[in-house]
């Protein structure tokens, strides 16, 4: 992420947000990247995310504790990883795992590619 971020309103972080999930069919916020994730529930929905063949945009929530601040008030959801599809919250760890353990992830994941 650019130091630009780092001086952003918390107007502007929203907007970034709301543009990086209409812009994305899946898109997820996590604490690291996807070749790097920093946490053991980020690594895992990136895993799922790559076993499934999802394509996906990541943006690391880390560099600003901002952006985690302002991501939760607007989707209502306290943890991170947050994972979007369509511009819809999904949800963090746990709801993507039990979602792939019950094969509902992958044709949520895989609507638009066939």
């Amino acid at each position: 992420m650019s130091t630009e971020m780092l001086t952003m309103t918390e107007e502007e972080i929203l907007g970034q947000i709301q543009s990086e999930v209409d812009a994305n069919r899946v898109f997820l916020y996590m604490k690291g990247t996807p070749d790097q994730p920093m946490c053991g529930f980020s690594n895992q929905v990136v895993q799922i995310l790559n076993h499934v063949g999802a394509e996906y945009r990541a943006r690391d929530i880390l560099p600003d504790p901002r952006i985690r601040q302002v991501l939760s008030g607007w989707s209502d959801w306290p943890t991170i990883p947050q994972l979007f599809v369509d511009g819809k919250l999904v949800g963090g760890c746990d709801i993507v795992t039990e979602m792939f353990q019950a094969e509902e992830l992958q044709p949520l994941l895989k609507s638009e590619a066939s």
